[in-house]
């Protein structure tokens, strides 16, 4: 149990120390669509800049807003933080770490309860403009976690349990993206919706809400937000990985699959405009949850001939 702890706090510790280094990946990245170089005048090629930046975010004054909820209001960003580290335990392994048989369910807890922080973290601040940006936030995030479940929902039909490790061993020989390449992009577009990325990013896009529900927080508690948010866009990349392109395996070349969709969430960030609010809500209830439901009966129905034909022969 002890050996678990401490697994499990080294894994947070490299999340975190990914998540800095990933918003420096993220800017060069987005320095080299814009013709431009990036950060790269702190340390070797610019490698110390997320430690300079915790730096500053870290010993920023904090000024305490006259109208906030004092206590909820400190408590969300870590929570917001708390939950997207947490998550993080689901990861599977082959050897030790914790064996979650009901692994997704225990992601889709985590992804469900991110919205009480969001909405929380913008009543409290008892500002009109984080209202307005945190309900916009929890209308886009509820509607695209319906439909992120149910595309999930074709993967698991088909491996017929929740356990994380059982992708690994059903995508030896084929991709579920290959047989669904429907289903695999829907599921990477309604991960960046989920996670408030660009080119879905109204929760903090539009002028009158100046940066969404987090408007009243900087500083430290900025950091915690940014951080959590980060992290969740990693997992994301991870489960994204496990799912549709081969599953969990120790080989390095899983690492560079997740890698590939982190890359990913940055190039459609620099090359896309901003997607209209209305369309993006037309999309979730209108074409993914048609078209996912379609293919969950489809699935279901090819499970169900394959259990007949099985047992009918044997």
């Amino acid at each position: 149990m002890f050996l678990n702890f401490i697994m499990s706090l080294i894994l947070i510790i490299m999340v975190l120390v990914s998540v800095a280094f990933f918003t420096l990946l993220e800017r060069k990245i987005l320095g080299y669509i814009q013709i431009r170089k990036g950060p790269n005048k702190v340390g070797l090629i610019g490698l110390f800049q997320p430690f300079s930046d915790a730096i500053k975010l870290f010993s920023k004054e904090w000024l305490k807003l006259l109208n906030i909820n004092l206590f909820i209001y400190l408590l969300c960003p870590v929570f917001l933080l708390l939950n997207s580290l947490f998550i993080w335990m689901v990861m599977p392994y082959l050897e030790e770490l914790y064996s979650f048989k009901l692994g997704i369910m225990y992601i889709f807890c985590c992804l469900g309860i991110n919205v009480f922080f969001i909405m929380i973290s913008g009543w409290t601040s008892n500002s009109l403009y984080s209202i307005l940006g945190m309900l916009r936030a929890i209308v886009q995030v509820l509607s695209y976690e319906v439909s992120l479940i149910m595309i999930m929902l074709c993967s698991i039909i088909l491996l017929m349990s929740f356990n994380l490790l059982d992708f690994y061993f059903m995508q030896k020989y084929v991709w579920f993206f290959i047989l669904m390449i429907p289903v695999g992009f829907m599921f990477f577009s309604s991960m960046m919706a989920e996670t408030n990325r660009s080119p879905f990013d109204f929760a903090e896009g539009e002028s009158e809400l100046v940066s969404g529900f987090n408007i009243e927080y900087g500083g430290s508690l900025f950091a915690l937000i940014f951080l959590g948010e980060y992290g969740m866009i990693m997992f994301m990349s991870l489960l994204a990985s496990i799912m549709f392109m081969g599953g969990y395996s120790n080989s390095l070349f899983f690492y560079f699959k997740m890698l590939f969709f982190m890359i990913l969430f940055i190039w459609l960030r620099g090359s896309y405009p901003r997607y209209r609010y209305d369309k993006l809500m037309y999309l979730s209830w209108k074409i993914y949850l048609p078209l996912s439901m379609f293919f969950i009966l489809l699935n279901f129905s090819l499970m169900i001939n394959y259990i007949w034909n099985f047992f009918g022969k044997n």
